[in-house]
């Protein structure tokens, strides 16, 4: 019995036809068989570390890529201190006190770079 041709013109046969259920039983089979046999191959420190590096070297090399993860890990951080300090916590202090609403640079609405009146107040530049 003849299958009719897919979109490609070949027919459904083979590995790649297979749903996925039993691809991963042949190939869990074939490894199984392979460990038993002793002809499966095992990396060594040294393979898996040249394989990481490899890998790493590819990755990093799609600028859009580290620029997003980048961002996401920033977001990460930052609501991690946000709510460090609506805690009370400080970062890099052991301190429990909570944050001074008149600490210096704040305006006293804890919002840096504010007069506390809604605008924007000048910053002096240190390296002036």
């Amino acid at each position: 019995m003849q299958q009719a041709p897919t979109q490609t013109g070949t027919r459904s046969r083979g590995f790649a036809s297979m749903d996925t259920e039993r691809q991963r039983e042949i190939a869990r089979k074939g490894g199984k068989a392979a460990h038993e046999k002793g002809t499966a191959h095992e990396f060594t420190p040294d393979e898996a570390r040249a394989a990481g590096r490899k890998g790493g070297e590819r990755v990093s090399a799609d600028r859009h890529h580290m620029s997003r993860i980048g961002r996401l890990g920033g977001k990460s951080s930052a609501g991690r201190r946000q709510a460090g300090r609506s805690n009370g916590a400080h970062p890099g202090t052991t301190s429990a006190m909570p944050h001074s609403p008149e600490a210096p640079n704040s305006g006293g609405n804890g919002q840096a770079g504010s007069n506390g009146d809604g605008e924007a107040r000048e910053e002096s530049d240190p390296a002036a």
